[in-house]
């Protein structure tokens, strides 16, 4: 993105959820008390693992991103096959997050047709716009580049989710504002969903409320770890 492409407000990236809705949680079936015992040792949590995420150094993180994408091609081809022509739902990396982009620009030259999230209406499920590397891309909230307004809207058949923290029942501590749940509740059929995230940030239990929703899979620097159920 050139610098003299204009500031725009056009839409917010999901990895900046927790700063549009940072009181998110369902309290439906769940004693409010507990939700927010909780949502309180989530945000500690959060906090520690971006700590420990910040502290890694460029050279080990840029390691550790390139290690996750080769695990993640190379996943995709074993499970799935060839994905031309279906949607594949990246994103853009921030607060240290590992950079995917070159697997998403690998997967574009595969034919695959690749999108990014975002948040266009708080506490509404996600909307996904088609990225290309040609895309010349606007700065969102936050100064964040995302795909500009007039960028097809499509449906992802498969979708990466950065997780902050991840169990083995492939539930993801995410960044607090809950649009990836929204989004997955409301996509039908739901899409193929992997967490990329770091073999540190493992955690016992996210315990689980009524609203997260376990991913399908968790992929990180080691390669698969985790699955649904």
């Amino acid at each position: 993105m050139s610098e003299d492409e204009p500031a725009g407000r056009y839409a917010s990236p999901p990895c900046m959820a927790a700063e549009v809705d940072p009181a998110y949680f369902d309290p439906s079936h769940v004693d409010p008390e507990q939700a927010r015992d909780v949502a309180r040792w989530r945000k500690a949590e959060r906090q520690r693992l971006r700590a420990e995420r910040d502290a890694i150094s460029v050279a080990d993180r840029a390691a550790l991103g390139e290690a996750i994408r080769a695990h993640l091609l190379r996943f995709l081809e074993e499970r799935f096959g060839s994905l031309e022509g279906r949607v594949f739902s990246g994103y853009w990396p921030i607060k240290g997050e590992p950079d995917l982009r070159p697997a998403l620009t690998a997967l574009h030259r595969a034919g695959v047709h690749v999108a990014l999230p975002l948040v266009e209406v708080k506490a509404a499920p996600l909307v996904f716009r088609r990225w290309t590397p040609e895309t010349r891309m606007v700065r969102g909230d936050w100064n964040i580049p995302v795909p500009p307004p007039e960028a097809e809207v499509v449906l992802p058949e498969f979708s990466l989710a950065p997780v902050m923290g991840w169990t083995e029942g492939a539930f993801r501590l995410g960044y607090g504002g809950g649009y990836f749940d929204r989004t997955l509740a409301a996509l039908a059929p739901r899409p193929f969903t992997i967490g990329i995230g770091l073999q540190s940030a493992r955690l016992a239990t996210i315990y689980p409320q009524p609203h997260d929703i376990a991913l399908d899979v968790i992929l990180t620097e080691d390669g698969l770890q985790a699955q649904r159920g």
